[in-house]
């Protein structure tokens, strides 16, 4: 028997305890998705006008966790498929989705096991959120199931945080200073968190978390080395959440900008490439 990395037992350990709070918080808006068919998600509003039409794609979403990305984009067209490790986030995605009356399908399998976990099916999008690349290893081996997933001319398309900011010492509130490692590290950067990014009074007792940051360098190199195009790169001068305390204004877009300066530093980037080969 294959022993688990601690990594993804630390990190699903996690995930599985806060899967049922983000789906009972606010932030998540699991009431506005129930009562309103055409709600989407803050992130995939954000995204749609770099996303354009995909109306009519077959597309899989990875790291989907509690599904309400993965069904925003299905409410703009696509036969949508989530993915997760998390079997307590694929419980809250399936409820969401049989109540929604949403046709969304979703299936349990770690990023890198996603092209057997799916046998070889191949799909026209690739997507993945806000928040989800900083939890995987290795970005060569995630270019390489992404270029897997795709059929040739198959897109992908990518928002998350911009490696610059998770270099950046989020506990220092009066100057921004480069604390971590901006390129790709064989060992993680652990963590222990007692909390989340959703307010809530629930005590967790699953507290590790284990991430890596991946320069923009590394990740469009991997990309191209497995097939894909870069078809755009976008930095955005804002984030959806307030990732350095004590600095950021929050926007009635629902994105964290740098209260001075916003000009100084990417917080986001959008990166669209389609496989060729």
């Amino acid at each position: 028997m294959t022993e688990v990395p601690r990594y993804v037992s630390a990190n699903l350990a996690s995930w599985d305890e806060r899967a049922p709070v983000h789906a009972q918080s606010p932030s998540y808006a699991v009431a506005k998705f129930l009562s309103d068919p055409s709600f989407l998600s803050g992130v995939v509003d954000f995204d749609r006008p770099l996303l354009g039409d995909i109306s009519g794609m077959r597309g899989i979403h990875l790291q989907c966790h509690i599904g309400t990305d993965t069904i925003s984009l299905e409410r703009l067209g696509a036969s949508m498929t989530g993915l997760d490790f998390s079997p307590a986030a694929l419980t809250e995605a399936r409820e969401l989705a049989t109540r929604a009356n949403s046709p969304a399908r979703f299936v349990h399998a770690e990023v890198y096991d996603a092209p057997t976990a799916l046998s070889g099916e191949k799909f026209d999008l690739v997507y993945t959120g806000i928040g989800a690349i900083c939890w995987l290893p290795s970005i060569e081996r995630w270019a390489e199931t992404v270029a897997q997933l795709l059929r040739v001319g198959g897109q992908l398309f990518i928002r998350d945080g911009h490696p610059m900011l998770r270099a950046l010492d989020d506990d220092n509130r009066e100057q921004l200073v480069v604390r971590y490692p901006y390129f790709e590290q064989q060992e993680a950067l652990v963590w222990n968190e007692p909390g989340t990014y959703v307010e809530t009074d629930h005590v967790f007792t699953a507290t590790e978390g284990h991430e890596w940051n991946h320069g923009l360098g590394e990740m469009i190199t991997a990309l191209i080395q497995h097939g894909l195009r870069i078809d755009a790169l976008t930095e955005h001068d804002s984030v959806p959440w307030e990732a350095l305390p004590g600095h950021m204004t929050l926007g009635a877009d629902g994105e964290y900008r740098l209260t001075n300066g916003a000009e100084r530093l990417p917080l986001t980037f959008t990166l669209q490439a389609t496989r060729i080969a």
